[in-house]
């Protein structure tokens, strides 16, 4: 009969779990926006392994060791209600958007790596080389502008031809 009521009955206050879940939430989601721009497929191992551990170590800040359901689900409508807040803030202010999802860093212009970008987003040319060959891009000089967008993609806009593109 214990083992059913510690399932059902969590040990901290409803509000003390939406605060230690809000919480941790905003802390992770700041954290790794400081960590820079990637998606899950570009992460180094390092990376990926980083994000397992955060996730572990935080934990118990979080269910501030209650091991009930209803803490469980608790902490799980907390973290939902948060990634569904912080999208809605995002898609109305730019302030909010610049904060969580970040800005574009131009990384090529006119054919010239911005060098001062590169080190700022934690970039190394063969990074950049990569990710320019999945696009078709195989020499920086086709490029007028290639953009490190805040999601982790690159977008490439390609130098035009000086006769605008007419034939011979």
């Amino acid at each position: 009969m214990k083992l059913i009521t510690d399932l059902f009955h969590p040990s901290l206050s409803y509000g003390e779990f939406v605060i230690r879940g809000a919480a941790v939430y905003l802390f992770v989601l700041l954290m790794l926006r400081l960590g820079g721009k990637r998606q899950i497929a570009q992460m180094s191992p390092t990376e990926f392994v980083a994000v397992l551990l955060i996730s572990n170590a935080v934990q118990n800040s979080m269910n501030g060791g209650d091991n009930s359901l209803l803490g469980g689900f608790t902490l799980a409508v907390v973290i939902i209600a948060c990634s569904v807040l912080i999208s809605y803030l995002t898609y109305r202010s730019r302030r909010f958007r610049n904060l969580f999802e970040g800005v574009p860093t131009i990384l090529v212009h006119n054919g010239k790596v911005v060098e001062k970008n590169m080190k700022a987003e934690r970039v190394t040319h063969n990074e950049l080389m990569t990710l320019l060959r999945r696009q078709s891009v195989h020499r920086l000089e086709e490029i007028q502008e290639a953009i490190l967008e805040p999601d982790g993609m690159i977008t490439v806009l390609q130098r035009q031809p000086k006769d605008g593109g007419q034939g011979q």
